[in-house]
């Protein structure tokens, strides 16, 4: 007789395909994960955090000027008088009051919102996963900018969406570029659910897209029965003070909003939102139900107190004001350092400047050597789905300070004119071996 019983337990060390498995429950993963991957800047991290490096690469806000006497004696309020409230379970909705409030953060871009179409998320990444997983099946196309926010490019492949890139100008999307993406994907039988888009500062690129195509990118869109998502962490960080209309203002049945208190209040409190249409909505407070249950009530709480009792629209001054300094040095030290062919864009708000090196220069490749002369930046590739992106790299310039932006391209600058020669000398970058681990680790400084 033979009897039933559970198989063993897969040893740690398997044999796939002639090779050895290190995990051994890799047999068990969905599909899906197969398109999980780490992203190139997070692998940065441990490298740029160094305080011999000089980081352009990653994008923390610089949260020097907040009031952190005032802040502390708020946080000990709200658990003195409301902590029982602050520090229990809550909605998937979000608090009531700050979903009012979030409605008059938006009304400064145009938008006209009831709270109830507000769901608050866990920073607004939490909101673009959702989106993702509420529209896109595996296979569907996601229209987005090229280059892209790193960090959408993952959800988008965590739910094996394919990502068609549309170029982008000075001025923002391409709206001529954006129809013959469409209709190219469409002739090849291919489903696209939305267009992707960070209108204001975007990141990685720093260009703003010009307000006379908004309303044509929205008709496009609309022709072609697409949704639009837009994320807008930076919109109120425009460098002379001025608010675009958001994209939402004009369409708001066809536009998804995502936004956050990241770039605006504290990053680490994790407080975003997504406005959706009523129906979308619904659906939204589902997936943040199976998601997270709530999001962390204390959290939306201090972000409501601070709201109703600081001077935030003064506080968001300051924050355009240091960054503003900060974007006017990094500028000058690329006039200054840069060797000829190089080119970039000029922000006028936001946290990015998108550079793009000379022929035979491969700035993936060339990060280690950078990260050796105590300078990282973020290689262009990283912001592509496709391959792209090898001659391009993001600079970030809203954490160092003046002083240490400045010396940081500098050093940037000396990696590259070296780069250049051995370009010159022995030819580009893929027809010569590279030298040194490809992805940096703290042992490479």
């Amino acid at each position: 007789m033979t009897e039933n019983r559970p198989s063993k337990p897969q040893s740690g060390l398997q044999k796939h395909s002639g090779r050895q498995n290190l995990d051994p429950h890799l047999e068990r993963y969905a599909a899906r994960t197969a398109g999980m991957t780490a992203s190139e800047i997070r692998a940065l991290f441990a490298v740029a955090s160094r305080p011999e490096v000089v980081s352009l690469a990653g994008g923390m806000p610089n949260l020097a000027a907040l009031p952190l006497d005032t802040l502390s004696a708020q946080v000990g309020e709200i658990i003195a008088e409301d902590g029982l409230v602050a520090l229990q379970y809550g909605s998937a909705h979000g608090i009531p009051v700050l979903r009012e409030q979030i409605c008059e953060i938006m009304a400064l871009e145009g938008i006209k919102a009831h709270p109830d179409d507000v769901v608050v998320t866990v920073g607004s990444q939490m909101g673009l996963d959702m989106v993702t997983r509420l529209f896109c099946d595996p296979g569907d196309v996601v229209i987005a900018e090229g280059p892209s926010y790193v960090g959408a490019l993952g959800s988008f492949a965590a739910y094996q969406a394919q990502v068609v890139h549309v170029a982008m100008d000075d001025n923002g999307l391409v709206p001529e570029l954006l129809r013959e993406a469409l209709v190219r994907t469409e002739k090849a039988g291919r489903r696209v659910k939305f267009l992707y888009t960070i209108p204001n500062f975007h990141n990685p690129a720093g260009v703003t897209l010009a307000v006379e195509r908004r309303a044509e990118i929205l008709e496009i869109c609309r022709e072609h029965g697409v949704l639009v998502v837009e994320d807008n962490p930076y919109g109120l960080l425009g460098f002379d003070g001025q608010t675009y209309p958001a994209l939402r203002s004009t369409d708001p049945e066809n536009v998804v909003y995502l936004g956050s208190f990241s770039k605006t209040f504290a990053s680490g409190l994790r407080v975003g939102w997504v406005l959706a249409p009523h129906a979308v909505r619904e659906k939204l407070v589902l997936a943040a139900e199976s998601a997270t249950l709530c999001p962390p009530t204390f959290n939306q709480m201090i972000v409501s107190r601070y709201l109703a009792t600081h001077d935030w629209k003064g506080q968001i001054k300051k924050f355009r004001e240091n960054y503003r300094d900060r974007r006017d040095a990094i500028l000058s030290a690329l006039d200054q350092y840069l060797p000829p062919g190089c080119s970039w864009t000029k922000p006028d708000g936001g946290f990015y400047v998108w550079v793009t090196v000379p022929e035979g220069v491969d700035t993936k490749a060339m990060l280690p050597r950078a990260v050796t002369a105590r300078v990282a930046y973020a290689s262009g590739t990283g912001f592509y789905a496709d391959g792209f992106g090898s001659r391009q790299m993001r600079l970030s310039y809203c954490y160092p300070t003046p002083e240490r932006i400045r010396e940081g391209v500098r050093r940037l600058a000396a990696v590259l004119e070296s780069e250049m020669d051995l370009a010159r000398t022995f030819g580009s970058v893929t027809s010569r071996q590279i030298q040194g681990p490809q992805n940096p680790s703290p042992d490479t400084v």
